[in-house]
């Protein structure tokens, strides 16, 4: 394809070197010598990119420029002037050109701002999948030799990465790194089978739901200073990397990665942050805030109760507050309230929209097919994030100079392959884990638990066990099979055990107008 331009020059007779080697690289170059001519010929035909010297009789660039801007918006422009005067560069940068080089140019610098904005998409997908093609065998020999949770996290790290660099690019290169993932998936559930019970039994547990807390949130408090704690419910590592450059102007990260615990679902996960303990300790010891999985009752209406008996089983004296966020309004009543949370040693912040996102995906065949891939399902979150309150909370905690740590309780994963269970009418109905007395399944096709209790999980019955999906399978009924597989597919669950529901972020974001 011939890329057509315009360019427009007072003095474009001198311009005669840099206009034939721009031709000899294959553009369609196009002169004027006024603003008001170069305003007629865009108007009569349509042009790829137009280049504009600032100073120029007559229509003087910037006027040009804020005309095209009117009329053709989407044209990319490039401004050269001679002049270095700050207001100048400030009208034109506001004018949305697309570049702005200062005279004397050679003809290598136009053609570098040339590139850039014409063949920039189709240089960056060359180039990731180039990146990739190289990553592609040192991933695989990762997967293959992963034996610690620091390895599995590095290891995720590298394919959400690459993941999101591949996003709309090359689709044999996504569909090949997609392939990685399952088999990096279906190795860590390996991994996990043979690991997790040493995590929950050991001395000193890796940092997982009970104690994000106490070693994150407890030395910044220690420190004297205010601390904000932020859970965004199903918040995974590629949409914390979405919403990242939103909060970059605001905050510097400090960026880490934590386990949860099993089951990785709201009422296991999150009640083990908040009160420190794994289920079956809060079960015991604070039973009136232990919620049953058959009870019809909120599975996380005590979760500011919890938070009050860690700090009390700590001897910490901090004040809190807890907030849940599950609307806008919300949002908004807490932005007015924001005065009364700087009073606190601690706020707790939760939001439940991408959770809600999740399920209404499941249920609306709009959301569907708005979030039909984890592309699309990162840009909801991203869209969400900057035209939603919380983004303004975020910000009125930079501008009072707040530290800010923000996590999740789990992820979700996109299930697309049934596995059948069979189980009596008190099972949960949660479709990447069950509990029950009575459970009928393949035991090569899930990890399950048979003595919940050594695994720090709740026994409602003495022959309870617990079962897990992994990698993108998820479980359906076989006297309604076809329906569950109908509905189901493609959803994003949560519950069993993934790289993506397992290794959430963790980040502390400190102010930059903090000083220490």
């Amino acid at each position: 394809m011939t890329h057509r331009i315009l360019w427009a020059d007072d003095e474009i007779d001198l311009l005669k070197p840099h206009l034939m080697f721009l031709r000899s690289k294959g553009y369609d170059l196009v002169t004027a010598n006024n603003g008001r001519d170069a305003l007629d010929m865009a108007e009569a035909e349509h042009f790829d990119l137009i280049i504009l010297d600032e100073n120029m009789p007559g229509l003087t660039g910037l006027e040009t420029l804020a005309k095209i801007k009117q009329s053709q918006p989407q044209t990319p422009v490039i401004m050269i002037t001679k002049s270095e005067e700050e207001n100048i560069m400030d009208q034109a940068v506001g004018s949305k050109i697309a570049d702005y080089l200062i005279k004397p140019v050679n003809p290598n610098q136009i053609l570098i701002a040339i590139k850039k904005h014409l063949h920039s998409e189709r240089l960056v997908t060359e180039k990731v999948t180039r990146d990739y093609r190289e990553d592609f065998g040192r991933i695989g020999s990762l997967i293959n030799t992963a034996d610690t949770i620091e390895d599995w996290q590095n290891l995720y790290r590298l394919l959400v990465y690459r993941e999101m660099e591949l996003s709309g690019t090359d689709a044999a290169m996504v569909e090949l790194l997609e392939t990685q993932k399952r088999e990096a998936n279906s190795e860590f559930a390996k991994w996990v089978r043979r690991n997790y019970e040493s995590w929950i039994t050991a001395e000193k547990m890796p940092l997982m739901s009970p104690n994000i807390i106490p070693r994150t949130v407890f030395p910044q408090l220690e420190a004297g200073r205010k601390v904000f704690f932020i859970l965004i419910d199903n918040f995974r590592l590629d949409q914390w990397n979405t919403i990242k450059p939103i909060l970059a102007e605001y905050f510097n990260f400090d960026e880490n990665i934590y386990t949860t615990i099993l089951p990785t679902a709201t009422q296991y996960a999150r009640n083990a942050i908040f009160s420190g303990l794994m289920p079956a300790q809060i079960e015991k010891m604070f039973p009136s805030l232990w919620v049953d999985e058959d009870s019809d009752e909120g599975k996380n209406l005590n979760e500011s109760p919890l938070i009050a008996t860690l700090l009390e089983r700590y001897r910490r004296s901090w004040s809190f507050s807890y907030n849940k966020i599950n609307d806008n309004a919300g949002g908004e009543r807490l932005l007015r309230e924001f005065k009364q949370l700087e009073s606190k040693d601690l706020n707790v912040i939760v939001f439940n929209f991408i959770d809600m996102l999740s399920h209404a995906r499941t249920e609306s065949k709009m959301i569907r097919e708005l979030a039909a891939t984890n592309a699309a399902y990162r840009s909801l979150t991203e869209s969400w994030f900057r035209h939603s309150s919380a983004l303004e909370i975020f910000r009125r905690i930079a501008e009072a100079g707040h530290r800010i740590i923000l996590t999740t309780d789990h992820g979700t994963i996109r299930v697309d392959n049934p596995i059948k269970v069979v189980g009596d009418k008190n099972t949960n109905t949660n479709l990447r884990y069950k509990l029950g007395k009575n459970l009928a399944y393949n035991p090569k096709q899930v990890f399950e638990i048979k003595n919940p209790a050594r695994f720090g999980l709740p026994v409602p019955n003495v022959s309870t066990a617990y079962i897990f999906a992994t990698r993108q399978d998820f479980f359906a009924y076989p006297n309604n099979y076809n329906h569950y597989v109908q509905y189901y597919t493609g959803t994003f669950q949560h519950g069993g055990i993934s790289l993506e529901e397992m290794l959430v972020p963790l980040i502390t974001l400190t102010p930059k107008t903090a000083t220490v």
